[in-house]
């Protein structure tokens, strides 16, 4: 599990990079956030917030957004572009101690680097007896398998794969993908649903590569490396780019009545 490893930390150095390259999030994804609630949401906890990519989504259509991220060069990235009644605080998900209780509870691409242990209990203790907890994100890919094809083998001698594996083990084929499989197998949790929000964009080689340079698996290697392989990508680029970057959403409520002896 990787938890707060370095590839989980390794955001901070390139935090200006991450706004400008990663994409943000549709109207969509909140609509369909707030019609599995059913009723106005009020307050939202948001767990590993980055640059407020996600925190803009809700905040700026009335909700109070407390945003949590454990790296403080990300925070203060983010604390340039929210609204000014965003609360922050820097903390991981598991420094995250119970006392209010939020109405949401969301993770945009970040829910992977929380510890397994006891994720769900902990989860379910910040948030309303039936309260809403959202995941929701997934892989910006190239659209030409070509074009896919030639990045994979230029990649190839130093990386293997951009990807994080599912944290369960769950293959990418299976109908219920992580997290929504240990959602279900959770019992602070009911009413697990899964949708995937389409979303074709077109962008500059440079800017896909912009947006490389802020993944996880390309921050980690020696800054030599770093800059060969990207360098290496460009070149094998055209122009333009066609990228798919589908949301997959993942949603389910926390329980009304919770069973001391559960396990999360």
């Amino acid at each position: 599990m990787f938890g707060m490893s370095g590839r989980a930390l390794s955001f901070g150095v390139m935090a200006e990079a991450y706004e400008r390259f990663r994409p943000g999030y549709p109207v969509e994804l909140f609509d369909t956030v707030m019609a599995y609630a059913g009723h106005p949401v009020r307050t939202a906890l948001e767990i590993g917030a980055g640059t407020g990519k996600a925190t803009r989504l809700f905040a700026q259509r009335g909700i109070t957004v407390t945003a949590t991220e454990p790296d403080g060069a990300m925070l203060a990235e983010l604390r340039k572009h929210v609204p000014a009644d965003v609360r922050t605080v820097q903390a991981a998900f598991e420094d995250v101690r119970p006392g209010v209780r939020y109405g949401l509870v969301y993770a945009a691409a970040a829910l992977h680097w929380t510890n397994p242990e006891g994720r769900w209990s902990r989860m379910a203790a910040l948030l309303e007896p039936g309260g809403v907890f959202a995941s929701f994100g997934g892989p910006v890919q190239l659209a030409d398998p070509a074009v896919e094809e030639a990045v994979r083998a230029a990649r190839a001698p130093f990386l293997e794969s951009e990807e994080v594996p599912s944290p369960d083990g769950t293959p990418p084929g299976h109908d219920m993908q992580w997290p929504g499989t240990e959602l279900q197998r959770s019992e602070s949790f009911t009413g697990v649903q899964q949708s995937v929000i389409e979303r074709h964009l077109t962008t500059s080689a440079l800017d896909y590569v912009g947006h490389l340079s802020t993944v996880s698996a390309y921050l980690v290697l020696p800054t030599v490396e770093r800059d060969q392989v990207l360098g290496q990508i460009m070149r094998v680029l055209p122009e333009r780019v066609e990228i798919a970057a589908d949301i997959t959403v993942h949603l389910a409520r926390r329980r009304y009545e919770q069973q001391s002896a559960s396990p999360g």
